[in-house]
């Protein structure tokens, strides 16, 4: 994980190029947060590689790591992406087990939500959940009968809300948004690992998701 500064210098490294077990770290980081104080979260684990959450000071110390490999609560399986909300929850896209996990900051399990589907990719802004699944019936065995897509809602009460789908409904590996970011006008970024393409939906009007291609949920 390498930190740079707004003009390119190099300024911080987290663990060895390639890989390295610990105390080294890492084996296959997905996704890098960083907290409003400066702490940084690091989920790590792709395949079969290790599945949990390295939380880091400013400075690149290690405080602490969180959860293991298993499907209890606090348990990862391939965390896939992080998020933050206003109120300094840190929400986890645990792809493997099919939900987001909610926790603080110290990794203490707060709740749990399926209904966002496979989680890849996961974004916050204003309030508002951005869940991106690449996944579900094309690769995951497990999750045939969900459509992959951005799903999005409301980060206080969990509630999906609206549904962009994978433009390509017929694909039979991964597909659509794996990656996801929201600007501040509300437009929506896809990047998408399996046609190798990014996409952009565009906010049209009115406040809570009226985007292209915008579908009610399935």
């Amino acid at each position: 994980v390498y930190k740079f500064s707004p003009d390119g210098k190099l300024l911080t490294t987290l663990g060895q190029p390639g890989g390295a077990a610990e105390p080294e770290y890492f084996y296959q980081p997905n996704d890098v947060l960083v907290a409003p104080n400066g702490d940084i979260f690091v989920s790590e684990g792709h395949g079969g590689a290790n599945s949990r959450i390295l939380k880091f000071s400013k400075d690149g110390k290690l405080i602490k790591s969180i959860g293991k490999k298993g499907s209890g609560p606090g348990e990862f399986d391939q965390p896939h992406g992080l998020a933050m909300d206003s109120k300094g929850r840190l929400f986890v896209a645990d792809r493997g087990n099919n939900r987001i996990q909610i926790l603080d900051q110290d990794g203490k399990f707060i709740d749990q939500w399926p209904q966002f589907s496979r989680p890849s990719g996961i974004a916050i802004r204003n309030e508002v959940l951005y869940v991106a699944d690449s996944e579900s019936g094309s690769v995951a065995p497990n999750h045939k009968d969900w459509k992959r897509g951005i799903r999005i809602g409301n980060v206080k009460d969990g509630k999906v809300t609206a549904f962009i789908p994978d433009p390509n409904e017929n694909a039979t590996g991964t597909s659509a948004a794996e990656g996801i970011a929201v600007d501040a006008q509300g437009n929506v970024f896809g990047a998408e690992v399996g046609p190798r393409a990014m996409k952009k939906y565009a906010r049209q009007f009115g406040e809570g998701h009226s985007l292209g291609r915008l579908l009610p949920p399935p």
